[in-house]
């Protein structure tokens, strides 16, 4: 089998030249072995019919096997020389022939050295992609925080509604003056905790 990887051709048929010579050698193979059985099973079959016959199946089947060894070897030699054929003159593309899709190259022809250009800034925009895309996926997940504060902060909006609902309802104008009323009123008792635990602690002092 030949070598040479063909990838243009690969590219126009979908698949190898190799395979499809493989193939057909494989197949080859299974029905010479196939016709071998069948012929083998018919000299059988007369043997059984000539009982006065000195030739035993073991015979027939080692002649069998020489023979398809025989055929074999010939046919190897014979495919060698067919495969060498259809690979240079009938699954090989032209070098002066393009595939449809690199017509565009007889138009625009590219340098090694433009070729390298264009890799490298295929390489420099990939990676930019990338980027781009880890940062999407950042904001993508303070979004999904965003959301979650948005919700926690309508759950506190909400509670704020219902205890000024509550305290309209128990007489109290406003929820929000009646709040900062509490915490300077707690403001104010917590000065005067602190100011008892120092007098404490001086008296245990002295």
């Amino acid at each position: 089998m030949s070598v040479d990887p063909m990838s243009y051709e690969a590219q126009f048929f979908g698949f190898t030249p190799q395979t499809c010579m493989l193939r057909v050698y494989i197949a080859f193979q299974d029905y010479l072995f196939e016709v071998m059985q069948a012929v083998e099973q018919v000299i059988l079959k007369k043997l059984a019919d000539s009982p006065h016959c000195e030739i035993s199946p073991v015979q027939i089947r080692t002649c069998t096997e020489k023979f398809l060894g025989f055929m074999k070897g010939r046919f190897d030699n014979l495919f060698g020389k067919m495969e060498q054929l259809f690979l240079q003159l009938i699954l090989r593309i032209p070098p002066n022939i393009l595939l449809p899709e690199d017509k565009p190259q007889e138009t625009h022809p590219c340098t090694e050295e433009e070729f390298q250009l264009l890799q490298k800034e295929i390489e420099q925009l990939q990676e930019k992609y990338k980027t781009e895309l880890c940062a999407k996926q950042a904001l993508l997940a303070e979004l999904e925080e965003q959301k979650t504060v948005q919700a926690k902060l309508k759950q506190a909006l909400a509670l704020f509604d219902e205890l000024e609902n509550t305290g309209r309802d128990h007489g109290t104008s406003d929820f929000r003056e009646s709040l900062v009323f509490l915490v300077q009123n707690s403001r104010k008792l917590q000065t005067i905790r602190d100011t008892v635990e120092q007098e404490g602690k001086r008296m245990k002092i002295s």
